[in-house]
Formats: C-alpha cells, sequence, structure tokens
C-alpha cells in the first residue's frame, strides 16, 4: 500500500513570534524554519506503517516556496521513499492546497493520506476535510490510534478521535484520508546518516500548473498585532488572603 504524507514549512515553535513594527505581518526575516509538528507526526505514522510491513512506499508532499525542500528533506531522512514538491510562492491558503492534495491524490493513488491536524501558523485545522471531500475519500480526524487491516483495495481503517466527550472510534474503508493528533505517537529525531542519505532520495518538483491548477490568494491581510501582555500573577499566603483578594482586588465574589 502506498501512504502519501503531507508536510507544512512553519516558523519553528520554540521562536518567539515577533510582529513587524508595521504591523503588517509577522516577522520571519533570520528566524528558524521547521516541520509542522503535526506534521512531524503524520511523518512518523507513515513511516511505522512501513516498518510493520503494512506500507510499500511512503511519499512526502509539501506545497510552499523553494525552501520548503528543506522540510521534505528532512522527512526523507525520517523515512519516506520519495518527496514531491509543488512550488508557488503565492501564500497558500487551505482551500488551495487541498486542490493540489487532490491533484497529487489523484495522480499517485495512494492506499492512504496521512496529514497532521492543523498547522501551528494559521490552526486551521481545514485542509484534511477538504481534502477528504475534494478527493471523495472518507476521512478520520484528530487520530490518537490507527489500525489498518484487510488487503488493499479491501483494507479497513480503524480511527481512534479525540472528541469533546472521550474517545471515538470509526472505521474506514481504504483509500481514506487521516488526520493526526498529539498522543498518535512521539516522532523520532534523524540521524546523521539517514541525512546524508535523503541527500539521494528523489525529489520531484512541479508547479501548480504542472497539475492544472492556479494558486491565488483570497483574503487579504490588514494587521497583525501581538496578544496582550498578561500581567504577572501574586502568591497568597491562606485562603483569607485569597478570599479577600477576590473580593476587593478581582472583585469577582
Amino acid at each position: 500500500m502506498k501512504v502519501l504524507v503531507a508536510v507544512k514549512r512553519v516558523l519553528d515553535y520554540n521562536v518567539k513570534i515577533r510582529v513587524k513594527a508595521d504591523h503588517s505581518d509577522v516577522d520571519l526575516s533570520n528566524v528558524k524554519m521547521a516541520m509542522n509538528p503535526f506534521c512531524e507526526i503524520a511523518v512518523e505514522e507513515a513511516v511505522r506503517l512501513k516498518e510493520r510491513g503494512i506500507a510499500s512506499e511512503v511519499i512526502a508532499v509539501s506545497v510552499g516556496p523553494k525552501a520548503a525542500q528543506e522540510q521534505l528533506r528532512t522527512a526523507l531522512a525520517l523515512g519516506t521513499d520519495r518527496a514531491i514538491h509543488v512550488e508557488t510562492d503565492v501564500p497558500v491558503e487551505s482551500l488551495a492546497a487541498a486542490k493540489v492534495l487532490a491533484r497529487v491524490v489523484e495522480a499517485e493513488q495512494p492506499g492512504l493520506v496521512i496529514l497532521g491536524k492543523q498547522a501551528i501558523d494559521s490552526d486551521n485545522n481545514q485542509v484534511g476535510q477538504m481534502l477528504a471531500a475534494l478527493a471523495g475519500l472518507p476521512q478520520g480526524t484528530f487520530a490518537s490510534e490507527v489500525k489498518i487491516s484487510g488487503d488493499e483495495g479491501e483494507g479497513k481503517v480503524q480511527v481512534t478521535r479525540e472528541i469533546d466527550g472521550g474517545l471515538q472510534t470509526v472505521e474506514l474503508s481504504l483509500p481514506a484520508i487521516v488526520t493526526t493528533d498529539l498522543r498518535l505517537n512521539e516522532p523520532r529525531y534523524a540521524k546523521l546518516p539517514d541525512i546524508m542519505k535523503a541527500k539521494k532520495k528523489p525529489l520531484d518538483i512541479k508547479t501548480p500548473a504542472d497539475l492544472g491548477l492556479e494558486i491565488t490568494s483570497g483574503v487579504t491581510l490588514l494587521k497583525v498585532e501581538p496578544p496582550a501582555e498578561r500581567q504577572a500573577g501574586i502568591q497568597v499566603g491562606s485562603v483569607d488572603e485569597l478570599l479577600d483578594q477576590l473580593k476587593h482586588e478581582a472583585k469577582v465574589i
């Protein structure tokens, strides 16, 4: 079974975000970029499926600027077999990303597509669901456990989903779309020998035009502001003092 896994280039989660002086956007100059953490979980799950003999090939795909090839090389170092980069300098919104991935799915015909449930830059949580709708495939979102049974074409995937009320398990016919949650697995670190081997693995570069698409932005960014700074809390010495603070300072009781 072929597994397709999507990855996105985002600002490293350890970096403190700075807003430009003119409030036009987030300042990305001279800051570390990395693979979206939820995408790392998706890559790890796909590689584990291959290690268990369930997946025969794992393909990483990314949509974005040329620099996104760095994250694809990371995915190759982590164990994917080849990569596809759909290169564009136009800001890629959720629907555009889903349309590109739908064309890649149509061309590659994977048995399973795994995506992170959301990207930490926009937090939209939309691409997996949109891709399922465009490709006409069943979807299992917010996966904390994935079990695959049966042969390709007749196989099933059981997805345990994290929902507000607890856990929900759904069974999907393959091919299917799965989006990953935090507790699905713990991603591995790329080893130096694997990083060197990744340089020789195939990375196919395409454009949206090659897929019969044109990416345009339908959203205008008006202004970006940092969140309001929170005041430091205080430590009280007794319950009576706490009640006094809540009553006279916070005025919540």
